[in-house]
């Protein structure tokens, strides 16, 4: 038969439990908090550097290259790139990420004053997405035996897609060459709200770009 001194001593025991578990919830809340709180820090303060770094004008090409890649998304990525070809600022132009519409033939019709550049000296590929855009140009350039390349994309697409194409073009010499639709010229990104959520997007893009640039790297460096 249980003594007093001893049942006194189980709840004593599972009161000292209890506390000492309580303690242990407040400790993790509170790391969790600090470790979010962080967190957000760190996205704030990296979305004011995007933000910082993102082409503000287009630029003027001063130097050729031997290539030219543009980014589909646009149909003024396209006309820009043509001009540069054009202009002789790269030997030969890749379209990456076109359509399955969008061909010689196509280009031609919207096109006519560049169909001799077109007919000579354009490429297509199929790509999907921004990491696809970066495999068929190194393809691309790599069977053109190129070794610098006129980037052409819209301004805030620009460090992702230098980012990709760097990554696996590292030897390459990189120029980059920013598109602006005419709203972003118009206007700055934050007055307009959908403007602005795509920046949002478009740098939480860029984070993710890179995570995974840094686990491919390591396990590369395990293999």
């Amino acid at each position: 038969m249980p003594t007093i001194g001893s049942s006194t001593d189980e709840r004593s025991g599972r009161a000292s439990d209890s506390h000492g578990a309580g303690r242990l919830l407040g400790r993790i809340a509170r790391l969790t908090l600090v470790l979010c709180t962080g967190a957000a820090l760190l996205l704030a303060l990296g979305f004011v550097w995007f933000v910082s770094v993102l082409p503000a004008e287009q630029v003027t090409i001063t130097r050729n290259a031997d290539g030219i890649v543009a980014l589909t998304g646009g149909a003024s990525r396209i006309v820009d790139a043509l001009e540069l070809l054009a202009a002789k600022r790269g030997q030969r132009l890749l379209i990456s990420g076109a359509n399955r519409s969008t061909n010689a033939g196509e280009m031609l019709r919207l096109h006519p004053e560049f169909e001799s550049i077109v007919r000579c000296c354009v490429d297509f590929d199929r790509s999907l997405n921004t990491l696809g855009n970066a495999v068929e140009t190194r393809k691309w350039a790599k069977g053109r035996k190129i070794r610098s390349l006129i980037v052409v994309t819209s301004g805030y697409h620009m460090p992702r897609a230098m980012a990709e194409i760097a990554h696996q073009l590292p030897d390459v010499t990189l120029i980059a060459f920013p598109v602006f639709s005419e709203k972003l010229r118009s206007e700055p990104w934050w007055s307009n709200a959908a403007t602005a959520r795509l920046i949002v997007l478009e740098y939480l893009k860029f984070i993710f770009t890179h995570v995974r640039m840094q686990v491919n790297s390591g396990a590369d460096a395990r293999d």
